[in-house]
């Protein structure tokens, strides 16, 4: 795990990335829903190769923020640079094609098609024929389909899932969904990985695993990975920058130890986190 080390407006980023321009700013990010503000004056930078993690407590705006980033909500106020580039006009699809790829809480992938044919979905990005070439199946449909189907198999390939290919995506066990997910999400070549409660529903054995492969993805594909997560354990393991949200505010960035000892996030959520555990 790289140093963390300062970077210009009030942040950290890994020591391996400095000469690198960030691959996420996010300015004095708001949004407000008719008068109540959910997110404000949202502050962070993420580093190219950073693996960095967002916590807070249920309700303090996480999943809002992932959605701001995406551009599902445009922002009331602020400013969000991806690697380097405004995308203040962009909508959803243009931004993941810029770079930016999500998953999401709950699993959204295509329950009826193969496994393969989910991840092809993702590949759409990188797919360069015409609807003529496909309606009419030309020479290059064909070639096309075949540079699909071996791209899908390699990303599979990644959590081991490529004798799966041709499984219902429905039928899979749910810590298999939640990677086949992963997978779809890294078919569209980002630069920046969003990664909403990726070890909801795990258990500690398929979290350990998780663990090794965001580190494996990251160091693949040499791309950022930005999660929100609630298993601490997860995201102290992992994690190199965190940000803490509550109330739609950040009260804290840091390294995990940082984090860990702050007692404004103690006393907000670690505190809170612990009580929960222990009542369990």
């Amino acid at each position: 795990m790289s140093k963390m080390v300062p970077y210009p407006s009030d942040s950290i980023i890994p020591e391996r990335d400095l000469d690198k321009t960030p691959v996420l700013e996010a300015r004095h990010l708001g949004i407000d829903f008719g008068g109540l503000t959910a997110v404000d004056d949202f502050n962070l930078i993420v580093g190219r190769t950073e693996i960095a993690g967002l916590i807070g407590p249920n309700g303090a705006g996480k999943t809002t923020v992932f959605n701001l980033l995406t551009k599902v909500y445009q922002p009331t106020r602020g400013t969000i640079l991806l690697n380097g580039k405004e995308t203040s006009r962009m909508n959803t699809v243009q931004v993941n094609k810029a770079g930016i790829a999500r998953t999401f809480q709950n699993i959204r992938l295509f329950s009826n098609l193969s496994v393969e044919d989910n991840v092809k979905i993702g590949l759409h990005n990188a797919m360069r024929q015409s609807m003529v070439t496909g309606v009419l199946r030309l020479p290059g449909y064909f070639k096309s389909e075949r540079v699909a189907h071996e791209r899908a198999l390699e990303l599979l390939s990644i959590f081991d899932m490529q004798d799966l290919a041709n499984h219902q995506a429905g039928s899979l066990p749910y810590g298999a969904q939640r990677r086949l997910e992963i997978v779809r999400a890294l078919a569209t070549n980002p630069s920046l990985l969003l990664l909403d409660e990726p070890a909801a529903g795990m258990n500690p054995s398929e979290t350990a695993e998780l663990m090794e492969n965001i580190r494996k993805i990251r160091d693949t594909f040499q791309i950022a990975v930005m999660l929100i997560e609630h298993d601490m354990n997860l995201v102290m393991g992992i994690c190199e920058g965190i940000a803490v949200l509550n109330y739609g505010r950040i009260i804290a960035k840091g390294t995990p130890q940082e984090i860990q000892s702050n007692p404004q996030v103690i006393e907000a959520y670690l505190g809170k986190q612990k009580d929960k555990e222990a009542g369990q």
